[in-house]
């Protein structure tokens, strides 16, 4: 999708999506969830470590199941061994548990959102869609923050 074709209520909405992504990381990060803990490493937010606590506790919002009913495409390294317009569906099958399937899915949303391709998957160009998997994504965070006692640091005003 151009700049130019992006109206502002989509802006905002990615804006909205992108600083609640980075608050959910920064929560992570200042609740020992990192993805590593040697002394020295740098600091990163652990998503591994943070399913493996909640798992088993979660339980697949509407937002969740609705992102797991249309969940959002890769961009794959195509036949010829370079970028191409080879799109994919996100590969849950090693993930056991509803959590990590949601955070696979919502990670995705960001991945592509900031540095996905900007052609070829269907859909890719459909405002109607991109609001749609930012709005969910936002409500999902929001969820996991207040189901996981991040909400504190998540939602904390500076």
């Amino acid at each position: 999708m151009r700049k130019d074709d992006v109206d502002s209520d989509l802006s905002i909405l990615a804006f909205d999506f992108f600083y609640w992504f980075s608050r959910f990381e920064f929560a992570l990060k200042e609740n020992c969830y990192l993805k590593s803990h040697v002394p020295g490493e740098k600091a990163e937010p652990g998503w591994d470590e943070f399913t493996t606590k909640w798992r088993e506790h979660y339980v697949a919002s509407a937002e969740a199941n609705a992102l797991l009913a249309a969940p959002p495409q890769r961009q794959i390294v195509g036949a010829n061994g370079c970028l191409d317009q080879t799109w994919n569906t996100v590969g849950l099958q090693d993930c056991k548990y509803d959590l990590e399937k949601i955070v696979r899915l919502v990670k995705t949303v960001r991945n592509n959102l900031f540095h996905g391709g900007k052609h070829g998957g269907e859909s890719w160009d459909d405002p109607k869609r991109t609001r749609e998997l930012l709005t969910i994504g936002h409500a999902i965070l929001d969820q996991l923050a207040q189901l996981t006692s991040l909400e504190p640091d998540y939602k904390q005003k500076y």
